[in-house]
């Protein structure tokens, strides 16, 4: 198992040991792990689970979307930047 598989599945666990606590079934953690991808956003999900302690699994998918977006904006973000720098050495180079 790489670092990086191991992180992520640490992480998983985790979340659904945290979303098991709230008496949650431990298909959603797993499933809520799977869509964030990375072991940072999987952390992030399971402190809004330990600090706010949802009553309903609609708000900790909520919660689950919300980190989603942020982290779909931030690559669009960077994406953007991306091409504007490159954009903008095109036109130094004249």
């Amino acid at each position: 198992m790489t670092e990086k598989s191991h992180d992520w599945q640490e992480a998983r666990n985790r979340l659904v040991r945290e979303t098991e606590k709230l008496g949650f079934p431990e298909e959603l953690g797993d499933l809520m792990a799977k869509q964030l991808g990375s072991p940072k956003a999987i952390d992030r999900m399971s402190a809004y689970l330990i600090k706010a302690r949802p009553r309903t699994i609609e708000m900790a998918v909520d919660e689950m979307l919300a980190i989603c977006s942020e982290i779909d904006a931030w690559k669009q973000k960077k994406q953007a930047e991306e091409a504007n720098a490159a954009y903008n050495e095109i036109f130094r180079r004249r």
